[in-house]
């Protein structure tokens, strides 16, 4: 007998959470390692700004242990208003356009809880973070479009429009995670103005209209001298339709202190606050305070990122130079420096190759595993992020922030050697 609702039995964790749980399981045996899965932070190795950590401290000395407003403490409002209006020249009201919750996640959800009712119709790019977990909790439509490499795994303009007629909701991230890639500005030009083309269409027949999720939650960790470009800065018309969520913790290395924001139209904003208020996602009084403060002293932050973005690199940097030595080997394999973030983008190419144990890698969920067992190397595969087609399945993230370059050397003759172990037929042992 069922005793648990339908969403519950049908609900799980997500495949990294999976895959994570398999890691600590055999580190906690006893074996190394080189835990690349989460994208979070090895807080000795990177941690969040001093200024920002003694405000927090400051806070809680004043007594800001108190219920925050439900929209979010103004002058935090106030300065993510500023700094949407400074980076991206659009300007959102701080009283009714700006909401303030326990990091990006809520208000992703609360996003989707707003605009789309049961049955109704998201379309999502694959790969794309937990789009297909959110759309399952709002009880949507799934509706994913598999992005390739060509594209720097981004779904195009003409992909959206092969769907957009039924959509309800349209979710982009870019900064990208997985990959790191970043719309170009006329690809986004693009996509703003079909979602307006077809906003009119609906309009003038009566029907509703489709909205854009934009998640720019890496945007300020943008390296190799890309730019990031908000939708409306470069189609004022999206406005109306496009909902912006982003936080300052992948930026400041904060995600525990759980502190993110949404940008939108004020009546979407406004339930989304009714929403919020229910679950009680609202990030605590102090950290809020603490990340406005920061938010308004421009140099402190700013040269914090400098040096934040220049370890981040190095670290990438060091697993970049060494996959691109195996590769040069000959083994297959190969790796790419993002655009922003945290990740870094890598191809293993060893589908349908056989273990030594007389096992075959038939998808990329198979391969990671072996190279936790057989490399001490822990990546993400794509399946993990909604990928289903054979071209995905060789295609991995590392995060690099959560491990020491020295542990992310050590695993590189480690890779060499479990690649190494590889062959297209069965090993045949001796009589």
């Amino acid at each position: 007998m069922q005793s648990l609702s339908n969403l519950a039995d049908t609900t799980d964790y997500s495949d990294i959470i999976h895959l994570e749980f398999y890691v600590q399981q055999q580190i906690a045996s006893g074996k190394t390692v080189c835990d690349l899965i989460i994208g979070d932070f090895d807080t000795k190795q990177f941690p969040m700004p001093k200024y920002l950590t003694e405000q927090i401290q400051q806070a809680y000395t004043n007594h800001h242990n108190d219920y925050p407003p439900l929209e979010g403490v103004l002058p935090l409002r106030n300065q993510i208003a500023q700094l949407t209006l400074q980076a991206g020249s659009v300007s959102y009201h701080p009283d009714n356009e700006i909401l303030i919750a326990s990091g990006a996640r809520p208000l992703l959800y609360t996003a989707m809880l707003a605009l789309v009712s049961a049955g109704e119709p998201v379309i999502y790019p694959v790969p794309s973070w937990n789009n297909m977990f959110y759309t399952d909790l709002c009880h949507g439509e799934h509706l994913p479009i598999e992005t390739t490499a060509e594209n720097n795994f981004l779904p195009t303009a003409q992909q959206i429009s092969e769907h957009i007629e039924r959509a309800r909701l349209i979710t982009l991230c870019s900064p990208q995670n997985p990959n790191g890639a970043m719309f170009t500005k006329d690809e986004l030009i693009a996509i703003s103005e079909l979602i307006v083309t077809e906003n009119k269409r609906r309009e003038s027949i009566g029907e509703k209209p489709v909205y854009l999720i934009y998640d720019q939650v890496y945007w300020l960790l943008t390296m190799q001298n890309s730019i990031h470009y908000l939708p409306s800065a470069l189609c004022p018309d999206i406005k109306d339709y496009l909902i912006v969520v982003d936080a300052g913790s992948k930026a400041f290395a904060a995600t525990g202190i759980r502190v993110g924001w949404a940008m939108g139209p004020k009546p979407i904003i406004a339930k989304m606050q009714v929403l919020l208020e229910h679950i009680g996602s609202m990030a605590p009084t102090a950290e809020q305070q603490a990340m406005g403060i920061l938010l308004e002293h421009h140099h402190y932050w700013q040269d914090y990122l400098s040096s934040f973005k220049q370890k981040i690199m190095a670290s990438m940097q060091i697993l970049h130079h060494g996959i691109q030595q195996l590769k040069e080997t000959g083994l297959p394999i190969d790796s790419t420096l993002p655009m922003a973030g945290i990740y870094i983008l890598l191809k293993i190419d060893i589908l349908h190759m056989v273990q030594p144990n007389g096992h075959k890698l038939n998808s990329g969920a198979d391969i990671s595993r072996f190279l936790v067992d057989a490399a001490g190397l822990a990546v993400v595969p794509f399946s993990s992020f909604g990928c289903t087609s054979a071209e995905t399945q060789t295609w991995f993230r590392a995060a690099v922030c959560a491990i020491s370059p020295m542990d992310i050397q050590a695993a590189l003759p480690r890779l060499r050697t479990a690649l190494l172990s590889l062959s297209y037929e069965p090993q045949r042992l001796e009589a």
